[in-house]
């Protein structure tokens, strides 16, 4: 049996997709062990599943002064000498990235033990992490067709994300009886990330009594964030098995943009409209997602600086009124789920 190594973490959107690799990995003949950190989403993640799952330190590198820089440097340090004896001792044959912080001390272990090193980038353009991961990795696989041109064109392979397969069994009647909702009004489903938004979540809220005349609601809020149900709006802290069945149900998502949520929105085939983060208050890489999913048909955009109840309404809307003309985008797309396409490329650098 051949082993591989998955590593990545910080949110959801480094691990499902990792997690989503497991079972056609397995049925390729290897043996599936993790790399992580036990204070991020991914020890919670993991830990649901049998795969076998290690935990090394971790820090995140800043682009501006901090204090923090100097002791996440330790941690990070600390990290790589754990990474590389977890690495002698589990002896893989190939180490698969989908980024986050945690995830630079384990390629960079792997390429001092010689070990062949795939990265996955969702984003349009590299995050930081996967900057200092890249001239380590044998192969590079990304999303977005615009990524191409920030990656050596020796490495480079459009492959789409991998989606979880249990996306696809959803049951809309069933994700219509856990919300509760029994008349045939239109359903919006509003996803603001694994721990929630307070803009999205403010703007949603101030808005219902209008939306209600119109919708459905169910609502993703984020641990905490929960207030009182009403009549057609049903709230959930964060969702697992439950998500198949409310995505089944919905009719129009609304969500920020995330690489992996976008690309399991255009496998599912569900009209968008997309409130990406801020500049200032991530890398932009949300906008520039955004973007790309509005210029190609699947989405509408909100920028969070001009997000209010009226335009939220007024955006949402539109979105609906347009989403046959999304989901005829959508079905011309040739990227969809990238199992196989980023299984295949695992195997090509396996000796």
């Amino acid at each position: 049996m051949k082993k591989i190594v998955l590593t990545g973490g910080g949110t959801a959107g480094h691990v499902t997709p990792n997690l989503a690799l497991v079972d056609t990995l397995r049925n390729n003949g290897f043996t599936v062990v993790y790399i992580g950190t036990r204070k991020g989403i991914e020890f919670e993640l993991v830990k649901r599943t049998s795969i076998p799952m290690h935990c090394i330190s971790a820090g995140k590198l800043r682009r501006y002064l901090d204090f923090k820089n100097v002791t996440d440097v330790v941690n990070i340090m600390l990290g790589f000498l754990q990474s590389f004896f977890l690495l002698l001792k589990i002896n893989p044959d190939v180490v698969f990235s989908k980024g986050g912080f945690v995830s630079c001390p384990v390629v960079w272990a792997a390429w001092l033990l010689r070990k062949p090193v795939v990265i996955h980038e969702s984003d349009m353009t590299p995050g930081l992490a996967n900057k200092l991961s890249l001239p380590f990795a044998k192969k590079i696989c990304f999303s977005f067709p615009e990524t191409e041109m920030h990656l050596a064109q020796s490495k480079r392979v459009l492959t789409g994300i991998p989606i979880r397969k249990e996306l696809f069994r959803g049951d809309a009647s069933e994700g219509g009886r856990l919300c509760g909702f029994t008349d045939n009004k239109p359903v919006v489903m509003i996803i603001g990330g694994s721990q929630g938004s307070q803009v999205v979540n403010t703007a949603i809220r101030e808005s219902l009594g209008i939306l209600l005349d119109e919708f459905n609601v169910c609502h993703l809020c984020g641990k905490g964030n929960l207030v009182d149900d009403r009549a057609g709006y049903k709230q959930f802290e964060y969702v697992n098995e439950e998500l198949p069945h409310l995505f089944a149900m919905a009719d129009v998502i609304v969500s920020r943009s995330g690489a992996t949520t976008l690309f399991e929105l255009l496998a599912l085939r569900k009209p968008s409209l997309l409130i990406p983060l801020a500049s200032n208050a991530s890398r932009g890489d949300q906008i520039l997602n955004a973007e790309s999913f509005e210029k190609q048909g699947y989405s509408k955009v909100l920028h969070q600086v001009d997000l209010s109840s009226e335009a939220l309404i007024s955006a949402l809307s539109a979105t609906f009124n347009d989403r046959s003309k999304m989901i005829d985008a959508m079905n011309r797309s040739n990227i969809t789920d990238g199992i196989d396409a980023v299984v295949s490329e695992i195997k090509s650098v396996v000796k």
